[in-house]
């Protein structure tokens, strides 16, 4: 894995990555690497590409993955739709879809957070109503991560809406972006960024070939994709690779006493998010362990939780560190000291993100609170 990850892979791109500036040509041109290496979808069955690995094999290679800065194969296609379509899917579906997600020829986009259902996702209100053939869809998502590179959609509509509970009577269906009836509004975040965006549907029709699974049975689809994106959100070996970085690049610093390294409280700050990392990584194994045995861990929980925590300490470590070069700057027409200090404010803002999306750290702590402490 490090031959091709450290030299196969373009070292531009790796540096673009540890910055946060990876671009959608890098992510496209990485995963078709890795992908000609049977490296992209490692965790797939072999018959589309993958290579059926443990989740041992999968979490070393994850962490590998992250420690030498090569941008991580597109959550959307690899984590999340790859596998639902893989497990649910028809032999049409798998046969149509899985080899171009491996490849990324087709970008997926994930429909599932709306205005007043993010978190408590199965409170979400769009509708797929069948008429015939098709399925009319209608309503709005939003905070959709990279939607504007999206080619297609994987949603989570509400097909019955008289069920008796509100994670009834919801399906998993394929929507291909250019099917009339859908518009794109990009949001601008605090960093200045516009990833995400916001989607409203319009009486969009979607053929009934392209309900994943059964209908009204999308809940358990989620389910299993939430829990795929939860553990991946820890980022551990990414949170190792920084505070590397920011140790190095700390002996570098000089202060009034002699370095950023030498001083107190940055060391104690340091020691701090390493035992945390030293601690992350065992729990990271121990809920790999529980994946191996067949069963959800409800430590996946915590680690989503500790894992966002440090990467946020760390970001805001790096700004400390960058001081006055530190701020928001254009590095194409402005430069400060080093690329990394120009884009320490940015990557700060940037993952506050973190301790919301994929359930928010405050759903985390009631999972942790029922399932582990039995409260």
């Amino acid at each position: 894995m490090r031959e091709v990850f450290l030299r196969e892979i373009p070292e531009e791109i790796r540096r673009r990555n540890s910055l946060s500036r990876v671009t959608r040509d890098d992510i496209v041109t990485t995963q078709r690497i890795l992908n000609s290496h049977g490296l992209a979808v490692p965790h797939w069955p072999v018959e589309w590409g993958g290579k059926d690995w443990t989740p041992t094999q999968s979490h070393i290679y994850a962490s590998e993955l992250q420690r030498s800065s090569v941008p991580q194969p597109l959550a959307f296609n690899v984590s999340m739709v790859g596998p639902i379509i893989a497990e649910f899917g028809t032999e049409e579906q798998k046969r149509t879809f899985l080899p171009a997600t491996a490849n990324l020829d087709i970008w997926w986009s994930q429909g599932f957070s709306e205005p007043e259902a993010g978190s408590d996702l199965a409170s979400l209100r769009t509708t797929a109503r069948r008429e015939g053939d098709s399925y009319v869809l209608s309503g709005q998502k939003t905070w959709t991560t990279l939607g504007q590179y999206g080619d297609w959609m994987f949603v989570l509509a509400r097909t019955d809406p008289d069920a008796p509970r509100k994670q009834q009577g919801l399906s998993f269906l394929l929507l291909d972006m250019t099917t009339p009836g859908i518009e794109r509004r990009p949001i601008t975040l605090v960093d200045g960024s516009a990833e995400v965006n916001e989607f409203f549907f319009d009486n969009v029709r979607v053929p009934v070939e392209n309900l994943v699974g059964e209908q009204n049975k999308g809940w358990s689809y989620a389910k299993f994709l939430l829990g795929n994106e939860r553990n991946g959100i820890a980022q551990v070996g990414t949170s190792q690779r920084v505070f590397a970085d920011l140790a190095e690049a700390s002996r570098g610093i000089p202060t009034e006493t002699g370095t950023l390294a030498d001083d107190p409280q940055f060391r104690a700050s340091m020691h701090r998010s390493r035992t945390t990392l030293l601690a992350l990584e065992a729990t990271q194994l121990r809920v790999t362990g529980a994946s191996a045995s067949g069963k959800a861990s409800p430590v996946s929980s915590l680690l989503k939780m500790e894992g966002t925590k440090a990467l946020q300490e760390l970001s805001k470590l790096r700004k400390e560190a960058a001081s006055q070069d530190g701020m928001l700057l254009d590095t194409e027409t402005e430069v400060a000291s080093d690329e990394a200090s120009a884009v320490a404010a940015a990557q700060y803002l940037n993952q506050r993100k973190l301790s919301i999306f994929g359930g928010s750290n405050e759903i985390q702590r009631g999972v942790i609170a029922k399932t582990i402490l039995g409260l």
